[in-house]
């Protein structure tokens, strides 16, 4: 039977390009699923670079304002609509959303559903929601690294990089990781060799740790920095570009950095020296969408196994009630976590 009762829901609302404070919490009714549709109860969601870029209005693609922000989610399905099983109700699953994640709860198409193990904690299976996506996307798909390679991560200390270097030592690959001196301990229990990333001299460091070379440079900062990730690869490496931390903070059109980079990425591309460079889309291939929410439904299922396995070891740098999502963004951005922010109900 599908459920025909509205839900009042809790969503935080980006009204336009605020400091974190400007998060605006607002209550609605939302209405019956659709055909297709569930409606599913946020047990967890997260804090991502993504949302960082939309609240200054600098994500690649993100929509109008206002909206809700909330690139994924972890809940319970409380009702389905037309056409879809009754029995995913009480059901624990993790979805991507791109927005619409910050909310208590959610409209959601129940093909976007990847169940989530029975047992796993909820805001331990958010932490590689999106991150364990990417990280094992670039990692395995795009990289293709094999065991006994070596790569670097910078940013090994957060959310996609801290997953990247478990994922990277489960396969049996070296890995060399950037990250402030603070958290160094915490890249060295990751399994991980810590390069200090405020060192004027980082990348002669990172040469030193790899004088042959590295198989990947997996690589989210951009700018500058780029051409000396590009050239740390050895004959036949892949340097993985997925993100333009570098350019956050300047002014002006929110697509150049990227269009630059692709420009870049392109004129790399046709040298003859054997490597090869790339920018993870997570979205890529989604006018496929059949084919693109199965290799999403595989791979994060892969990540959730090898995370209620133990293999991978859930890094949560805060739990947060939703409704303080502005003080969770602001510790988000401060640099000084380790791991993901999660924004979980709350009362």
């Amino acid at each position: 039977m599908t459920s025909t009762i509205t839900t009042r829901a809790t969503e935080i609302v980006l009204p336009a390009a605020v400091e974190p404070s400007g998060l605006e919490v607002r209550t609605r009714d939302l209405p019956a699923p659709s055909a297709g549709q569930v409606v599913l109860r946020m047990d967890a969601t997260g804090i991502s670079f993504a949302e960082q870029q939309m609240r200054r209005g600098k994500y690649y693609d993100q929509p109008p304002f206002p909206f809700v922000p909330g690139y994924d989610v972890v809940g319970t399905v409380t009702a389905t609509g037309p056409g879809v099983d009754t029995a995913l109700t009480g059901r624990r699953f993790a979805a991507v959303t791109k927005t619409g994640g910050w909310a208590s709860h959610l409209l959601i198409d129940a093909a976007d559903l990847v169940p989530v193990p029975d047992g796993l904690d909820a805001a331990a299976a958010e932490t590689v929601v999106v991150n364990g996506i990417t990280a094992w996307q670039m990692l395995h798909r795009i990289a293709e690294v094999r065991s006994g390679g070596t790569v670097v991560v910078l940013g090994a200390n957060g959310g996609v990089g801290s997953t990247l270097v478990q994922l990277a030592r489960h396969a049996g690959i070296t890995v060399i990781g950037t990250a402030s001196p603070r958290h160094h301990a915490y890249v060295r229990e990751l399994g991980a060799t810590p390069v200090d990333y405020r060192d004027p001299d980082m990348y002669g460091r990172i040469r030193e740790a790899a004088p042959d070379g590295v198989d990947a440079v997996f690589d989210h900062v951009g700018g500058a920095g780029l051409v000396r990730s590009w050239r740390l690869l050895r004959r036949g490496g892949t340097l993985v570009s997925y993100g333009t931390a570098a350019t956050k903070d300047e002014e002006g059109n929110s697509q150049l950095p990227v269009l630059k980079l692709f420009a870049r990425i392109q004129a790399w591309n046709a040298l003859p020296n054997g490597k090869s460079a790339h920018f993870y889309n997570f979205w890529a291939g989604l006018r496929h969408r059949d084919d693109f929410r199965r290799r999403l439904n595989e791979d994060l299922t892969q990540v959730l196994r090898l995370l209620a396995g133990g293999v991978l070891t859930p890094q949560i740098a805060a739990r947060i009630p939703l409704a303080d999502a502005a003080s969770a963004l602001a510790l988000a951005e401060s640099r000084t976590v380790a791991g993901k922010v999660i924004l979980v109900p709350g009362e």
